[in-house]
């Protein structure tokens, strides 16, 4: 059946009813976590019976893995759009240093105001796609691709000494992340925003000291 011969019939295409649940999922874990992403749930949101979820997903796993790639595409989003602020030609080293900060900043500003979606973007491993992405058809670079891209840039400015580039993402991610954890979920989550803000600018002067140090 078309498209259009559905719509005539009541039903809803099939592509409306798929892009539908991940919709209503990732709304579901921007409240409560991956946890919260229920296929039967989505399903009653969007306002289909569960046989009809089905089709689209065969259990709640794959509907999760399709939200987790949406939460991390909209931190992708997020950092992309926070990078695209940030005036300067490629290859200068002042402005290679903002973009870096950028991303850190646009990384802890998504875990604070988006705690849910942060939690999901990483609840699927198989899904985070650790090395260069494949797939061509997002809008933005993955985010450890952004971070790649950036580092190459400051090791093209001569800011990273090229015998320190290969692999410097993991552990700047590492040290990014573990602060984001540490003030979202861990035994930082209640401190004062101001506390927040100097434990950011800590960290990223810790970074940029280590990308600068050389050995």
């Amino acid at each position: 059946m078309t498209d259009a011969a559905a719509r005539t019939a009541g039903r809803r295409p099939r592509g409306e009813v798929r892009d539908g649940l991940i919709k209503a999922g990732l709304e579901l874990a921007r409240a409560g976590g991956p946890d919260a992403v229920v296929l039967r749930e989505a399903a009653r949101t969007v306002g289909v019976v569960p046989n009809a979820a089905y089709r689209h997903f065969s259990d709640r796993e794959e509907l999760l893995a399709a939200v987790c790639a949406a939460a991390m595409r909209e931190l992708a989003a997020r950092m992309a759009t926070e990078v695209g602020r940030i005036r300067g030609r490629y290859g200068d080293a002042a402005a290679a240093g903002r973009r870096l900060r950028a991303i850190g900043r646009a990384y802890l500003e998504f875990s604070d105001t988006e705690p849910g979606l942060f939690v999901t973007a990483f609840a699927v491993p198989q899904r985070h796609a650790y090395q260069r992405a494949d797939d061509k058809t997002d809008r933005y670079p993955l985010p450890l691709d952004q971070l790649r891209a950036v580092l190459d840039e400051l090791a093209d400015a001569g800011v990273l000494p090229p015998r320190r580039r290969a692999d410097a993402e993991y552990p700047i991610w590492a040290t990014m992340h573990g602060l984001a954890v540490l003030t979202g979920q861990g035994p930082l989550r209640d401190v004062p925003a101001a506390t927040r803000r100097h434990l950011e600018r800590v960290t990223q002067a810790f970074i940029e000291g280590a990308i600068r140090q050389s050995i």
